[in-house]
């Protein structure tokens, strides 16, 4: 399977009349944060594949609607949940924050937001993303014990403690993503958040038995390579 991953920036080479040329054998499209949904509404309408999405520290227009919930309530991938939470609010968009999902066959949660560094919306100190994380926990367990696996990709805005993040409190990555990693033992961590302006700075990092990928701009993920 192969999965564009987007995050952070608007990639000139997403964001082009060539999209369906140079990525028309994409089967996903995941997104770590901090895009405007109108870019994301662009990649879907454009590559007419499945687009599972978190929001991250910036461009929360929409947030609101997507965290607080809708009137309707309607099923979606996200597995075993009937939400009101707005998570197909867009066309062919999938909103997995704090969710856990299953789409092409792959079992994807989502953790968004950053640290919290100035109060503002979806950051979060230790504890509380801890509490984002056992919302999913039960979900995560049913899989183990019925599908031989928690989970194969976690996706989320910020990076894990000590995995390319950076020493100012805003871009200081969560302590309990390492916990997260060690317990439930996901195959890929992809993350936003954390720019990079060299092309020879680290994208993919092996923790314990996950792969740790900074999805900046654009990533390509061929999932047969990492088996």
């Amino acid at each position: 399977m192969k999965i564009l991953c987007v995050s952070d920036q608007i990639d000139p080479l997403v964001y082009s009349s060539s999209i369906k040329t140079r990525f028309h054998d994409i089967d996903m499209v995941l997104c770590a944060g901090d895009l405007p949904l109108d870019y994301l509404d662009f990649i879907v309408s454009s590559l007419n594949r499945p687009l599972l999405f978190v929001f991250g520290n910036h461009n929360l227009e929409s947030y609101g609607r997507y965290r607080r919930g809708l009137k309707d309530q309607r099923r979606d991938s996200c597995r075993g949940q009937d939400t009101a939470d707005g998570s197909r609010g867009s066309a062919g968009l999938t909103h997995a924050g704090s969710r856990v999902c299953t789409e092409g066959g792959l079992i994807i949660a989502g953790l968004g937001g950053s640290m919290l560094y100035n109060r503002g919306e979806n950051q979060y100190t230790e504890g509380r993303m801890f509490l984002e994380m056992v919302k999913i926990i039960p979900r995560l367990l049913i899989n183990r014990i019925f599908r031989r696996r928690a989970l194969d990709i976690l996706l989320t805005h910020a990076a894990p403690r000590g995995i390319h993040d950076r020493d100012d409190p805003c871009h200081r990555g969560f302590k309990s993503f390492l916990w997260f990693m060690k317990i439930f033992k996901p195959r890929y961590l992809i993350h936003g958040h954390i720019h990079l302006y060299d092309l020879a700075d680290v994208r993919a990092t092996k923790y314990r038995d996950t792969t740790v990928i900074n999805a900046y701009s654009q990533y390509l993920l061929n999932t047969e390579a990492f088996e």
